[in-house]
């Protein structure tokens, strides 16, 4: 049993931050109140957070941490299948490398649930899993497992495919469609078939694989910079029915209005890099202020390791600086990105029954010169903090 005393807790959920005590009991939030009575006795901790403030965990809605390896090249880079362009049999949880440096380093500055999977060099990429940011068995460390279906648009397929299969914005559409009408075909027959197993299709992983999507049980994780892209995502996802969340979203500043009558969830990032190629031209902090101001659901991401994970909050400070509501600012680091991959019944924000992810720090995470002082996972204080 775990109480935090006396902290400022900043709960992602009311705007206003207030004195109180919180109760962790095996790995969950029991109780937030002022002067909580625990008793003493063995097995019973106490932390004063005097002076202290307390962050729900950090929430990441989309990277690559644990797919591509901390200081190694190739070797390390296990979030892209470079010999099929639809590869939606893919899943981002056989690749994570539990014990990647990248994970304590997360972990140490509060960040401590992520949502990972692969890549965007292909059309369809295959499925993203949310973990917590410790542990040695990836099994272990799975908060809920094949959350969305990865897809991409603009110029990252036309670049990998380009002496293959892929050369234009066209081509990739009419992949995805071709695809999706495919399994929209597939599912029928199944359901049709019923308990007469003579009459199922022939078994086909991939088409498998987007069950849950054309069921509308997953989105679709569009990869998507360019205007352009945005609305051909948008486009697809009308025509077959589908849910569907943005990522990445770099124009979005440009077609504010549009994106808030689409009502559909945006993860913004990760800004903190060059222009790298082309579709990166218009990249700016204020993209997430003005987004979260015109009402859209906002994430701030990092796409890690494009930038490191450890700097999610700085990130959200950056688009502060920019003009973004700070309370806005933090909850596209917490709730908004639990909700953005299914997950916010157990983390994104101090409530009771949610699992006891918190940060400690001495100041606001957002400014460089704040240190975090305690992190818990599940109730459990980080390692690398003690």
């Amino acid at each position: 049993m775990l109480c935090i005393k006396n902290g400022m807790v900043h709960d992602a959920i009311h705007k206003e931050p207030y004195l109180a005590d919180i109760l962790v009991e095996d790995g969950k939030i029991a109780a937030i109140g002022e002067r909580l009575e625990m008793g003493t006795g063995e097995g019973i901790r106490i932390v004063d957070a005097e002076g202290l403030h307390v962050y729900p965990g950090f929430v990441e809605a989309h990277g690559h941490i644990g797919l591509d390896g901390y200081g190694i090249g190739y070797e390390g880079m296990d979030y892209n299948e470079l010999n099929d362009i639809i590869s939606p049999q893919m899943r981002g949880i056989d690749g994570v490398k539990p014990m990647d440096a990248a994970f304590s380093h997360a972990a140490a500055a509060g960040v401590t649930c992520v949502c990972v999977g692969p890549g965007s060099a292909n059309v369809l990429g295959g499925t993203f899993t949310v973990i917590k940011t410790v542990g040695k068995r990836v099994d272990d460390m799975v908060v809920r497992d094949g959350v969305a279906m990865k897809c991409a648009f603009g110029e990252n397929p036309k670049r990998v495919y380009r002496e293959k299969k892929d050369s234009s914005r066209m081509t990739t559409a009419a992949l995805l469609r071709e695809t999706l009408f495919k399994a929209k075909e597939y599912m029928e027959k199944k359901e049709a078939a019923g308990d007469d197993r003579t009459k199922l299709p022939a078994f086909d992983m991939k088409m498998e694989a987007l069950l849950p999507v054309m069921k509308g049980q997953i989105p679709l994780k569009a990869h998507a910079h360019a205007a352009e892209d945005i609305f051909t995502a948008l486009r697809i996802a009308k025509e077959f029915g589908l849910k569907i969340t943005l990522e990445h979203v770099t124009e979005g500043h440009l077609i504010v209005e549009e994106l808030a009558k689409e009502n559909v969830p945006l993860a913004v990032g990760p800004t903190l890099t060059s222009a790298s190629k082309f579709e990166l031209r218009n990249k700016s902090w204020t993209t997430p202020g003005l987004l979260a101001k015109a009402g859209c659901q906002v994430s701030i991401i990092t796409d890690s390791p494009v930038i490191p994970q450890e700097y999610l909050p700085l990130c959200a400070g950056l688009a502060v600086q920019a003009g973004m509501d700070p309370f806005a600012a933090l909850q596209a680091i917490t709730i908004n990105p639990a909700k953005h991959a299914g997950v916010a019944d157990r983390v994104g924000s101090l409530e009771v029954g949610k699992d006891a992810d918190l940060v400690i720090t001495d100041g606001c995470p957002f400014e460089i010169t704040s240190r975090v002082k305690y992190v818990f996972i599940n109730g459990r204080q980080n390692e690398t903090m003690e």
